[in-house]
């Protein structure tokens, strides 16, 4: 009975063995001849297509380069033939396509765009040399500035190493680098130019004459060169309802010192001359004899008295004149003499003698 157990025991872990390998030989068989499959869509970051980038279970020849990657940025694709004739070539056989009928390779990159240089090379410039902030800088290259593709392992920022500004010519060339995370070194980028500092400044919509009173509709507003206008450039609103103190074309810029404050009275012209004192309001009329501004002193014929006064501006047509008032004493301003006190009765008494009749001894 004893040796009867034992035999089965024997049996049933002979079992259980042959069981356990024919499993693992099955899997390892398996591994073995998994089918490669094709790929739909593909990305790369290097400039080769390796065949482990278009099919899945590529084994030992994953790393096997079949085809130039499209430039950087752009997408290419491979008809479905085409590809299993590299991978044949290659001895990589039996792949499932899934019925894909093309494979599409897209390259991976950074992309700088045109409108962001302009912004880089103006920070690089700012303050150099004389020049202002960068917001104020109008660059012009010697080439057109077009998208910049470069390698998706350049993930740094454009940072200026070398800079330079000629003020006479206004010329610049300008260089920057970009780091790569990856063991490879910078790549550099370099912009060449002219670059213009700009200020807006108040611009003539058409043209004026001397003493011609500005109206909104006179004025636009456009950036021009500093050298241009100079450091007095106008503003807008500074000018509008101011005289012109000169003749100036349509287009031309407008410095502080074209305009002044309009006049308010015209030499000639007939004025209110005006008086103001509490509870007393008067007006007469009269001719001035000078222009002038608000808060300017004017000389104006009266047309009643036929003399000449002077007056402020305050309004147009209108003069304001003020009249000294004779400024009474006060006891307190008045000196304190006692021999002139003493004596003031005496001399009261002296200027009467001659109706007082004599004192009798």
């Amino acid at each position: 009975m004893g040796l009867i157990m034992i035999v089965r025991s024997i049996l049933l872990a002979s079992a259980l063995l042959m069981a356990a390998t024919a499993t693992a030989f099955a899997q390892s068989n398996d591994d073995a001849i998994a089918a490669p499959v094709l790929r739909a869509d593909v990305t790369v970051t290097s400039d080769v297509v390796r065949i482990g980038d278009v099919i899945d279970n590529a084994g030992t020849a994953a790393q096997i380069a079949i085809y130039r990657a499209p430039d950087l940025g752009t997408t290419g694709s491979l008809p479905t033939a085409q590809v299993l004739a590299a991978l044949q070539a290659h001895q990589v056989i039996g792949v499932n396509t899934k019925d894909i009928k093309a494979v599409s390779v897209t390259r991976l990159s950074r992309s700088i765009e045109a409108q962001d240089i302009p912004q880089q090379v103006a920070h690089a410039l700012e303050h150099r040399s004389g020049l202002g902030d960068a917001a104020n800088l109008t660059l012009t290259f010697d080439r057109d500035l077009q998208d910049v593709q470069l390698d998706a392992t350049y993930t740094g920022n454009m940072q200026p190493v070398s800079t330079r500004f000629e003020p006479r010519s206004g010329r610049f060339d300008v260089s920057f680098e970009i780091s790569s995370d990856s063991n490879v070194p910078a790549t550099k980028l370099r912009f060449t130019g002219t670059a213009i500092e700009t200020v807006e400044a108040a611009v003539l919509a058409r043209s004026v004459e001397r003493n011609e009173v500005l109206k909104s509709s006179d004025v636009i507003v456009e950036r021009r060169p500093k050298a241009e206008v100079g450091g007095d450039a106008a503003t807008r609103n500074a000018v509008v309802g101011m005289q012109m103190r000169r003749q100036l074309r349509a287009g031309q810029a407008l410095r502080t010192g074209d305009v002044t404050k309009p006049d308010l009275v015209q030499r000639d012209d007939n004025v209110t001359l005006i008086y103001q004192a509490a509870g007393l309001y008067l007006t007469i009329r009269g001719k001035a004899l000078d222009s002038g501004a608000e808060g300017d002193v004017v000389n104006v014929n009266s047309q009643q008295s036929k003399r000449t006064i002077s007056g402020v501006v305050i309004g147009r047509g209108q003069v304001a004149i003020t009249v000294a008032t004779p400024r009474l004493p006060s006891a307190s301003d008045t000196p304190i003499n006692v021999g002139a006190a003493e004596t003031a009765p005496v001399s009261v008494a002296a200027s009467n003698s001659s109706s007082v009749a004599p004192k009798t001894e």
